[in-house]
């Protein structure tokens, strides 16, 4: 259960996310999905007023956000924020380096995923996201989520501002994760094109900060048809 400024927004969600599964949640505007991806990473402003997270049996509540990264979790932010002055190499060096795995080769790792996703090479070299359009600041996400590789992602809507091309590659390539690395996956998404390459298993939607339904992928077909209301 959590609050913004006394607001109750998550109102009792339960949820366990295996290695190499996808969940996807689904829901209407409000449902508290975003709240959801702060709450977790530990973003500031949110109250959690009961329960509990655990990673591994770490008590991700008790960490600050970075020391919630170091731990294995990731998010793709939904809005990715610009740095001016810092390269896409020099923050994921820095971020391998701070989480004890090291950055020997980093350039050339980044070279391979940049490829995966067809993400120009240019971009590696420039400020993190500055002057990068919507779908490059999403593929850029999904560069570090692959270089990172992290124990489980949340996707705060990795769907906004692709194109069909680009959508297609960074689902495959986190698709790919969950078979390579094990990683466990937390798709939030409006959209049930997301889902066409990354494939669930099990699709969650989310209302009045509470988990109203679960099913499969046709869970999400049913909702393309009917909407949230019902």
């Amino acid at each position: 259960c959590a609050s913004v400024r006394d607001k109750p927004i998550l109102r009792g969600l339960d949820l366990t996310v295996r290695s190499g599964e996808v969940h996807a949640i689904m829901g209407p505007n409000g449902a508290g999905k975003s709240t959801l991806s702060h709450v977790l990473m530990g973003k500031a402003g949110y109250e959690i007023t009961a329960g509990s997270v655990t990673l591994d049996g770490v008590d991700l509540l008790a960490l600050a956000p970075h020391e919630r990264a170091h731990a294995g979790l990731f998010l793709a932010m939904q809005y990715p924020t610009e740095v001016p002055g810092v390269s896409i190499e020099e923050l994921l060096t820095e971020a391998l380096v701070a989480s004890g795995k090291g950055a020997t080769g980093v350039r050339s790792r980044l070279e391979v995923e940049a490829a995966r996703i067809e993400f120009d090479t240019r971009f590696l070299d420039r400020a993190l996201n500055v002057d990068f359009s919507g779908g490059e600041k999403k593929r850029n996400e999904t560069l570090q989520l692959a270089v990172l590789a992290p124990k489980f992602a949340i996707l705060d809507e990795l769907d906004s501002g692709l194109d069909v091309d680009a959508l297609r590659l960074c689902s495959r390539r986190v698709e790919a994760a969950t078979q390579e690395t094990g990683l466990g996956v937390i798709a939030i998404t409006h959209y049930k094109r997301l889902l066409d390459e990354l494939r669930p298993d099990y699709v969650h939607v989310l209302a009045k900060g509470v988990i109203q339904a679960t099913g499969g992928p046709e869970l999400a077909e049913e909702l393309e048809r009917t909407g949230y209301a019902q």
